[in-house]
């Protein structure tokens, strides 16, 4: 196996994702195949790896993801020379209740890849006490080893010398100085950063990322620094929803995890992608229509106008099973109200009525027991994911997919819906987005 890093920090914020594009776009420039992995549940950081390093980047969840799954993710490593993964949060930071393998904590990987951590320390505000807390950090799990630092937002010399001389007491490398440059911070909108496809100058910020990187990380320090992993790296098999899946993919739809594709390709499944948004239908030769997550709430009104897809996906879904996750739920449903209070009409598959006008967090890992089959998973299967909207249920009348419960095993009330066509179609959706099925 190849070695690797994991790239993290004692809270969110401190600029790991820069520190992750400019390593993965600086490598990539010495001719390095890196492949990118990312810590839990997360659509939008994997999109931005995947332009910066030019490989597919891969989640690895310690709560939901089963070992042998967890292990066999490592396969994605073919023709690579670095893994580097991004760590979520602060580097202990995970659910009080442990899953699979862990409480989803970045150090949970660390631990169990053997892969050391590069921290990246936002020294702003602060000297020696930054020293203080990497080396809390570096002593407070045994079997998670600390590489050495990235300082970031330096704002000058006098302020680089005092932090350096507390790491060095510490014990701890300086593998990196940054300084404060807020030029190439990423934009943000309701649900975390902008989609990569959605940054204009994608490719101008990951170029002076790399540069940051270039000019202020000891790139052969870093390398020298990685671990090989002794773990298998035989890909864990996924059931496909169906040999021919109808995938909607663009803007609005765009949040699904590439090891489950790749998971149904390598099955043998083919996927059709279509675009809701351009006024597609799913192929009437697909098996099963799967609707991802994404964001159709900012394009309500062009979905409502969208005749033909509705049309398609209501004949596609007579007799055949579609199913939607979290947005993809949405569409399904008789409507969505937007932040503005306008009702757009959806698809009506399902009765589910969504509203933005007044938002409300939904955040965290899920465990859903099927109360009837959804496209690959039958009646009474376990799946692990996680629900992240801010949408508020207006009505839900079908009847519920499934028992959902939180980390800690409370029941939450997004129960996701069923309901039978008269043709003989399966309509069902969910908040809950899939990860694994134990």
């Amino acid at each position: 196996m190849i070695p690797g890093l994991l790239i993290a920090a004692p809270a969110s914020g401190t600029g790991k994702t820069t520190v992750m594009l400019g390593l993965l776009a600086a490598l990539r420039e010495r001719g390095l195949q890196v492949q990118p992995f990312k810590n839990g549940p997360d659509y939008i950081d994997p999109a931005f790896h995947r332009a910066a390093s030019g490989r597919w980047s891969y989640n690895l969840d310690s709560w939901a993801m089963p070992g042998a799954m967890l292990d066999g993710m490592l396969a994605a490593c073919e023709g690579a020379e670095l893994a580097l993964a991004e760590g979520s949060m602060g580097l202990f930071d995970g659910v009080a209740a442990a899953g699979a393998c862990g409480n989803g904590a970045s150090a949970d990987l660390a631990a169990r890849m053997g892969w050391p951590v590069v921290l990246v320390i936002d020294a702003s505000g602060q000297a020696q006490t930054a020293a203080a807390v990497a080396q809390g950090l570096a002593r407070f799990r045994p079997g998670v080893m600390v590489a050495g630092v990235i300082l970031n937002r330096i704002a000058s010399p006098r302020h680089e010398a005092l932090v350096r001389k507390g790491m060095e007491e510490a014990g701890l490398a300086v593998l990196g100085v940054l300084p404060k440059r807020s030029a190439i911070a990423m934009p943000e909108r309701h649900l975390g950063l902008v989609q990569a496809e959605e940054q204009p100058a994608l490719q101008a910020l990951i170029a002076e990322a790399a540069q940051l990187m270039r000019e202020g990380v000891d790139l052969d320090a870093l390398i020298a620094a990685a671990r090989t992993t002794a773990k298998a790296s035989v890909p864990a098999r996924m059931t496909p929803p169906g040999q021919r899946i109808a995938l909607a993919r663009d803007a609005a739809f765009s949040f699904v995890y590439p090891h489950l594709l790749h998971g149904w390709r390598a099955a043998g499944a083919e996927v059709l992608p279509f675009s809701p948004l351009a006024d597609e239908a799913p192929d009437p030769s697909a098996d099963v229509c799967w609707l991802p997550g994404g964001y159709p709430e900012l394009h309500g009104a062009t979905l409502a106008r969208a005749g033909r897809f509705r049309a398609g996906l209501r004949a596609f879904a007579e007799a055949k099973p579609v199913h939607g996750e979290c947005g993809g739920y949405m569409a399904m449903g008789e409507a969505i109200v937007d932040k503005d209070g306008t009702r757009h009409e959806m698809a009506g598959l399902l009765g589910l009525v969504t509203s933005f006008e007044k938002r409300k967090m939904h955040l965290g890992y899920r465990t859903a027991t099927l109360a009837g089959p959804i496209p690959g998973h039958a009646a009474g299967s376990l799946l692990c994911g996680h629900e992240f909207h801010y949408s508020t249920i207006l009505a839900q009348p079908d009847a519920p997919l499934a028992e959902v419960t939180d980390a800690t095993g409370a029941i939450v009330p997004e129960t996701g819906s069923t309901r039978l066509q008269p043709g003989g179609g399966l309509s069902t959706g969910t908040f809950f987005h899939l990860i694994a099925s134990p």
